[in-house]
């Protein structure tokens, strides 16, 4: 028996965090083992965010390079650029077609974006039709996501499910894919106290340098209330077991100083080889753009068997 397909996309606008390495970049590397994967760099969703070419180019690479870096084997995961796959924006624009605005206008994006009075894109809007294309195209079983994106997959179902009722030509077109919520991941804090996030500027890059982390870490955010400094600890739980953390803490009640120091000292030790292991890789442009290039013929492959069903299914293939 065949594994289950799993697919994961990732934004390629600017580096990643601890918060996202905990979050869902380190479940990935087990979860290869598991399913049959698609990590996708998501550059055409990324637009929505990045509109200076190089800028963008970079970044794909540098995500590529992230990916490498945690663990991700191309060898056992396909690992591709969304924009490789011409199906992703052509099967988005035939869902178009059976989605309301309405429908749209639930979206989370859509809401936040509204609530914070912007001016919105058609593609902040339309983007849960991409996303839907995204996940339906390589009939995929399951999607990582974090509690607060579960609608992410309400919407892929949804269109699945509706594309099929339409055009389902007595069968099913599209698999209905389900969440894959990891329970055990926390929101990992941020060096103020709020959920780690670039644009809060509160954040630890997954691939500072030493000098970098002991800053970020003694600039916590600290209760001068209690003995045990909160955020220092929930960062901690990351990389440290509990009993080692119970017998520290114990030891250094109330030195929150020391515990900033051994904090930033344990993170040194687990980022460095990552990092390490990403500047060797770094050195190479040339094999991680081939090795894109590689998956983006894998992932192509896979869509257009799909959309050669689609197609037919809508009735524009003549034969």
């Amino acid at each position: 028996m065949s594994k289950k397909i799993l697919l994961s996309g990732v934004k390629p606008t600017g580096r990643p965090h601890i918060g996202n390495y905990f979050g869902a970049m380190r479940q990935f590397v087990g979860l290869q083992n598991e399913y049959d994967c698609y990590f996708m760099i998501a550059d055409y969703h990324g637009l929505n965010f990045v509109q200076k070419g190089a800028e963008m180019r970079d970044n794909i690479i540098d995500l590529a390079i992230d990916y490498l870096a945690i663990g991700l084997d191309p060898k056992r995961s396909v690992i591709f650029k969304q924009s490789d796959v011409p199906a992703h924006t052509e099967l988005a624009w035939i869902f178009d077609t059976i989605t309301t605005m309405p429908y749209l206008e639930r979206a989370h994006a859509f809401k936040d974006a509204e609530a914070k009075d912007k001016e919105i894109s058609v593609g902040t809007f339309n983007y849960p039709m991409l996303m839907a294309a995204d996940i339906l195209l390589y009939d995929t079983d399951v999607v990582p996501v974090g509690q607060d994106q579960k609608q992410h997959i309400e919407y892929a179902r949804d269109t699945a499910q509706k594309f099929n009722n339409i055009f389902g030509q007595g069968q099913d077109t599209f698999k209905l894919p389900k969440d894959l919520i990891i329970e055990s991941v926390k929101t990992v804090p941020g060096i103020d106290g709020r959920k780690m996030s670039k644009s809060y500027g509160n954040d630890i890059s997954l691939f500072a340098s030493d000098e970098e982390i002991r800053k970020k870490a003694m600039a916590i955010v600290t209760d001068s209330s209690g003995g045990v400094p909160e955020n220092v600890r929930a960062i901690h739980e990351l990389i440290r077991d509990k009993e080692y953390l119970d017998r520290l803490y114990t030891e250094k009640a109330g030195k929150y100083k020391d515990l900033k120091e051994a904090l930033a000292k344990d993170l040194q030790d687990f980022i460095r080889p990552m990092r390490e292991r990403r500047e060797k890789l770094a050195k190479n442009r040339s094999k991680i753009i081939k090795m894109i290039e590689k998956g983006g013929k894998k992932a192509r492959k896979a869509a257009e068997k799909k959309m050669a069903i689609v197609k037919q299914n809508i009735g524009v293939t003549l034969n």
